[in-house]
This record gives C-alpha cells, sequence and structure tokens, in this order.
C-alpha cells in the first residue's frame, strides 16, 4: 500500500510517449540522456574543423543552444516546445547525421584551398572549353539601354513625365471615353 502511494504520483508526472506519429521513426524513452550525449560528442568532433570557418560556427551554435535546453529541461515535451524543431526523435536523427556530416567535411576540407592553386577566368568572347557549361544571358532589351543612358545622363524624369498618358480630367455627368 505505501508503494502505490508514492508510486501513483511518480507515474503521473513522467509522461509516456507511445508513437512519434511518423512512419519509421520509434520513440525513444530516453531522448533526452542520447541528445545530451550526442549534441557533446558534436562538439567535441567540431573541434577539428578551423575556428574561422562559418560551418563550425553555426553548428557550434546551434548545437551549444540545443544542449542547453536539454541540460535544462527534464522531460521530452519541454524540450520539443523549447527547441521548436520538431519532435526529440526528430532532433536524435538529426544530430547523427550532423555527426556523419562532420565526418565527410573533415575528410573533405572544403576549407583547404592551395595557395598554389589557379582558377581560369574566361573573358568576354574567349573560347569556352567544351566540359565548361556556357551559361550567358541573351541581349538585354534596347528599352533597357536606353534607359540606362537616362539615368547617367540625368534625363530620366524628362523621359518618364513624356511617356505618361496625359488623360483629360472627368467631371460629373460626362461618362469617360474608353
Amino acid at each position: 500500500m505505501f508503494l502505490r502511494r508514492l508510486a501513483r504520483p511518480m507515474m503521473m508526472m513522467a509522461k509516456v510517449k507511445e508513437t512519434t506519429g511518423i512512419v519509421g521513426l520509434d520513440v525513444v524513452p530516453n531522448a533526452r540522456e542520447v541528445l545530451i550525449g550526442l549534441y557533446t560528442k558534436t562538439l567535441d568532433e567540431i573541434k577539428a574543423v578551423p575556428e574561422d570557418e562559418g560551418y563550425r560556427k553555426a553548428v557550434e551554435s546551434f548545437t551549444r543552444h540545443r544542449l542547453k535546453a536539454c541540460q535544462e529541461e527534464e522531460d521530452w515535451e519541454a524540450i520539443e516546445k523549447k527547441l521548436g524543431c520538431g519532435q526529440v526523435e526528430e532532433l536524435i536523427e538529426e544530430a547523427q547525421d550532423e555527426l556523419k556530416l562532420i565526418g565527410h567535411m573533415i575528410e573533405w576540407e572544403p576549407w583547404g584551398i592551395p595557395d598554389d592553386y589557379e582558377c581560369e577566368v574566361i573573358e568576354n568572347d574567349a573560347p569556352v572549353p567544351k566540359h565548361i557549361p556556357l551559361h550567358r544571358p541573351g541581349p538585354l532589351p534596347e528599352e533597357f539601354y536606353k534607359t540606362l543612358e537616362a539615368v547617367e545622363t540625368g534625363t530620366l524624369k524628362q523621359i518618364i513625365s513624356a511617356s505618361e498618358k496625359v488623360y483629360p480630367a472627368v467631371t460629373s455627368g460626362e461618362s469617360q471615353a474608353k
């Protein structure tokens, strides 16, 4: 009898999630602890990326924010509400994916451009090698060049006022010609 009185309030406090409502995404009963572990590991692994890289800054920023929310809140519902980024099970998948991406980014080193790297610049009408896609816009309409010239010479207001149609004022009782 003593255990029933003690256990009943404890059971009422902890809400049990039965389903995520997402096909293929199972409920993680200890989601908070899993998230704290994943976020801690993410912050450790991202240290291999140079400090001044935008990717590292972004990952550290949102991971610290999410880790703090998980440490402050005990309940999975409170974590979901505070972060506003979906269910805790979705956050677990995102954190696992981010860890995989960090590994790839460290391997690929997109920030490491060699000092002796030379970029071929193709200017104007130079022939473009066949392996490079050709993305040249078509010619601009003549009206664009006229407007540009008017802007440069300061006569734009005159051109606009000359192009506006002037309609006679309509007084009451007269019908307007269409």
